[in-house]
């Protein structure tokens, strides 16, 4: 296919007027929510918009970000070893320069999308086509790119694309993507929970037991603009418990996008005498609900068992919602199990610019890549 190009934008007011129509099964890859990293994006990233082209017709979308390490206040402070500091000390002196082609911000498959078939040997071409043009972008301003990641593919999309340009380029495997797929037959909380064995029924109680006394309010996007700084505060607390870090959100991050994306994105407050303690953040993506950043204040997370029972919340949204599966990220897998969602395998590619660190990049990532013991559940008669 010789007549598909690409065009980099920079700025959403300069997208083809049908950009959303050709990304209108990926919410992730519309003009709201791409307003909304334009608006506030990470400090340490720059974003840019692909627009792919056959001839004239536009035909596809994708998303790049740059990250720049150095300016990021911590990579995550939970851990504390020797390997955590040999892997801080890397990324900021070999690996501070970062390209993502797709979304570093989400878990799941939404790099790309396009509104008719393309093949895979062309959406290989046109993606190291892209990491290679942006990569002389950078290049020109004096920015050396260090790390080119592709990234978030499911099993049947990465092992084609290493049948063509991605076949010499490192695949790595991190965490799964923690997804709960509900089954047409439930249209309540009863039905999920009937479909409990014994064990997660009575943990279903007895988090809702904990949970006495706390209110729970959909935020408007005034009730978010009144608590801006509570909800930062409480997102940022989880965030920089985290294992590893490679940005943090701008303040006014869930305003924005609020304001870009209305009903589409819904914050849930939780209230314990009136006090803001805890959060959590939903998008509506066609079929799929997409889990977005929560926060909690961590003494009444422990009384309450706040975290378990947002996981709860959230999936009586899905279920009451009518969607057929609810994407949970890669964090928190044995608790995410204990609830019902599945490990689901996903891929990504990277490579070091520099050809000699290259030779060593699977090695590197293997011992670098914190490690996650986890227990698998399986809550489900």
């Amino acid at each position: 296919m010789k007549n598909i190009t690409f065009t980099i934008f920079q700025n959403v007011n300069d997208l083809p007027e049908n950009w959303d129509q050709v990304s209108h099964y990926n919410h992730f890859l519309q003009t709201p929510y791409l307003q909304v990293l334009q608006e506030s994006a990470p400090v340490n990233m720059e974003c840019f918009f692909i627009g792919i082209f056959e001839k004239e017709t536009l035909i596809g979308t994708a998303l790049a970000q740059y990250l720049d390490l150095n300016k990021l206040e911590s990579f995550g402070e939970r851990d504390h070893c020797l390997k955590t500091s040999i892997r801080n000390f890397v990324f900021k002196n070999f690996a501070s320069h970062v390209l993502f082609l797709g979304n570093n911000m989400i878990t799941g498959q939404n790099g790309y999308t396009f509104n008719k078939t393309i093949g895979f040997q062309e959406i290989s071409r046109l993606m190291v086509e892209c990491a290679e043009a942006l990569i002389t972008y950078f290049k020109e301003k004096g920015i050396k790119i260090h790390l080119v990641s592709f990234k978030d593919f499911y099993n049947d999309c990465s092992s084609e694309l290493k049948k063509h340009d991605f076949r010499s380029i490192y695949e790595f495997s991190a965490q799964p993507n923690m997804v709960l797929m509900i089954h047409p037959n439930w249209k309540s909380m009863n039905d999920y929970t009937s479909a409990l064995i014994k064990k997660y029924r009575d943990q279903y109680k007895r988090a809702r037991k904990k949970f006495e006394g706390i209110t729970i309010k959909e935020l408007s996007l005034e009730d978010v603009l009144a608590e801006e700084d509570r909800l930062y505060e409480l997102y940022h607390y989880v965030a920089l418990n985290a294992p590893f870090n490679t940005f943090f959100l701008a303040e006014n991050h869930f305003s924005t996008f609020k304001k870009q994306c209305g009903n589409r994105f819904r914050i849930c407050g939780y209230y314990k005498d009136g006090v803001l303690i805890g959060f959590h953040s939903l998008l509506l993506n066609d079929e799929t609900l997409e889990t977005y950043f929560l926060g909690y204040d961590e003494k009444i997370q422990k009384e309450k068992l706040l975290y378990l029972n947002m996981l709860y919340n959230m999936t009586e949204f899905g279920i009451e919602n009518g969607f057929k599966k609810i994407i949970f990220g890669r964090t928190a897998l044995e608790i995410k199990s204990s609830i019902g969602a599945q490990a689901i395998k996903m891929s990504g590619f990277i490579f070091h610019t520099n050809s000699l660190i290259n030779r060593f990049i699977e090695p590197l990532f293997t011992r670098l890549e914190p490690d996650v013991s986890w227990q698998e559940r399986h809550p489900f008669k």
